[in-house]
């Protein structure tokens, strides 16, 4: 079975990128699971059912999400589904660790036509990040929950040694642990002892002829001056950070895990 997850997809510039390169690698390397990070497709910050529906449309499974997800505020009666329906809203997903009360869902269990299980969570870290539940203990919750054997942890961290920590904290418990936030694709991408596909963050989907997606010259004032100023998306250089990972359907177990980055 081939999992294909596609990093954070940061404004217009992201999401022509996906558009563009997404149907050939899919179909390439025989895609069973496509899953999308949109939390900054709309502009660079949030996501719109209308940007959601687009990704659905390109055939994202589920679309996870991170600290942005309630910058646009039409979001939240989109997510606003019940826990057993398998419509799109249900399978955008917030970080699971938010606190409860809050629109949405943070995992979603499936299956694909061909019937086999898969399972989605999302997780934020703590670190250097806003305040949230524990993730790792949050990940055995989330666990005792899951029936599917295939399982794929986003995990929305800014630090490295917390995503690291929870890859061996969940290695032979899920298929995958993948980094987003960060929008910096990093090299450690491997197959963990227990099975466990890992990559500390697969990077941002979007233009990298920026800072982390904005233009340039409006963060550099900013660190410059230490006055605020609206951030706007760059258009820039766009490319497509992706990760695929091999697995055994049956077990969940990974065998091999690649990154992605393709541009125009």
């Amino acid at each position: 079975m081939n999992i294909l997850f596609v990093g954070d997809v940061f404004g217009s510039p992201g999401r022509h990128i996906i558009r563009e390169h997404l149907p050939h690698v899919v179909e390439s390397n025989s895609v069973d699971l496509l899953v999308i990070n949109g939390e900054n497709s709309a502009g660079g910050f949030g996501i719109t059912p209308s940007i959601a529906e687009e990704l659905f449309d390109l055939g994202a499974h589920v679309i996870t999400t991170g600290n942005h997800i309630w910058d646009k505020k039409e979001i939240f009666e989109y997510m606003t589904v019940p826990a057993e329906s398998h419509v799109r809203g249900r399978r955008v997903l917030r970080p699971a660790n938010y606190a409860v009360g809050t629109p949405g869902f943070g995992f979603y269990q499936g299956s694909l036509p061909n019937g086999q299980e898969y399972a989605v969570m999302n997780l934020q870290g703590r670190v250097f990040m806003s305040s949230c539940d524990d993730p790792f203990r949050k990940a055995d919750e989330l666990l005792s929950q899951i029936t599917a054997k295939v399982i794929l942890l986003d995990v929305h961290g800014e630090a490295t040694s917390e995503k690291v920590a929870l890859g061996w904290y969940l290695d032979g418990r899920v298929t995958a642990v993948l980094g987003t936030h960060t929008h910096i694709p990093t090299a450690d991408e491997r197959v963990l002892p227990g099975g466990t596909a890992y990559q500390s963050d697969v990077g941002m989907s979007g233009p990298y002829d920026s800072v982390i997606g904005v233009e340039t010259e409006l963060v550099l004032k900013r660190f410059l001056t230490g006055m605020p100023g609206k951030f706007e998306p760059a258009k820039g250089n766009p490319k497509m950070c992706a990760t695929l990972i091999g697995c055994d359907g049956g077990t969940g177990r990974a065998s091999r895990v690649q990154r992605f980055m393709l541009g125009e």
